[in-house]
């Protein structure tokens, strides 16, 4: 994500020439960028970062480990879209497996999660079903097989590849394979019974056929360039490096008090100011150009 960033704004600003006409659209872009950019600096870069005890309650103990070349215990039963009764490894032994974990009645980020892996997905040359699997495991041991098959049919008629109903599997299961699951991966997340909501962080792993983690995309946006690599690596059984962390976290919206944890509020605000800082420069800069070109 961070890259991307960054290569978006050398784009903007090696184009001297070009600065009267990038629009309303290309200023938005920048102030967005700039606003991740300032993202990255409020959330804690890594999940052992001393900022950590700076956050909400509920967040302090929020948040996903890299546990790369972890092996998950493929012998975990769960429930597929179907309602039977499946184990992790009718899913691993042959392909690379793409794991995200969310859970159905999320309010917030893990639909953007879903809807940052489908984009992905769909600008690579491998299908899913083919070439790989995807297991999209709720963390909610209320969801239920219903809600999985209506998530997997919006899901694979979007991504509309001719096997993607075989290759995208969506689970549910019970608190004791969830809670293994997700120790596994390094997912932490905490439920809060006043909101009936769970504060989780985002991201998606990519697993080696045989079920070990090899890399870890963080947020809700994921390079296809990158997702596609680590496929071809993890299908020769190859364990990725560790990648910089920048969590986003899901957490309740307190309708009481109006106001977000007090890391997400500030995080809003600041970003919010810096868009609107981003923008009126850039409309200054390209009035006194347009100015210049005039005289």
């Amino acid at each position: 994500m961070m890259e991307w960033v960054f290569e978006s704004q050398r784009d903007l600003l090696g184009r001297e020439a070009g600065w009267p006409r990038l629009g309303l659209r290309a200023m938005m872009g920048f102030g967005v960028c700039a606003a991740m950019l300032l993202m990255g600096t409020v959330m804690p870069a890594r999940a052992d970062d001393a900022t950590a005890s700076q956050r909400p309650q509920i967040l302090r103990d929020v948040g996903i480990d890299q546990n790369l070349n972890q092996q998950i215990p493929l012998d975990l039963t769960f429930r597929d879209e179907t309602g039977k009764t499946v184990q992790l490894r009718q899913y691993f032994g042959k392909k690379p497996v793409v794991l995200s974990l969310v859970y159905f009645g999320c309010p917030m980020l893990c639909t953007m999660v879903e809807d940052g892996l489908l984009q992905s997905l769909k600008q690579i040359s491998f299908s899913a079903g083919e070439q790989f699997e995807v297991l999209t495991v709720s963390f909610d041991p209320h969801d239920t097989a219903e809600i999985a098959a209506a998530k997997k049919e919006l899901y694979v008629g979007l991504y509309g590849r001719p096997r993607s109903a075989e290759g995208w599997h969506f689970l549910t299961g019970d608190e004791s394979s969830i809670r293994a699951l997700t120790k596994a991966a390094g997912f932490r997340y905490a439920y809060d019974p006043q909101s009936g909501q769970f504060a989780h962080a985002t991201a998606i792993m990519v697993l080696t056929p045989q079920g070990k983690l090899a890399r870890y995309f963080y947020g809700i946006q994921y390079p296809p360039g990158a997702l596609r690599l680590s496929l071809v690596e993890a299908s020769r059984e190859k364990i990725g490096s560790p990648v910089d962390a920048i969590l986003l976290f899901c957490c309740a919206y307190n309708p009481a008090t109006g106001k977000y944890g007090l890391l997400v509020s500030r995080l809003l605000m600041i970003a919010g100011g810096l868009t609107v800082l981003t923008i009126g420069g850039l409309v200054l800069m390209l009035s006194r150009t347009h100015q210049h070109a005039q005289v």
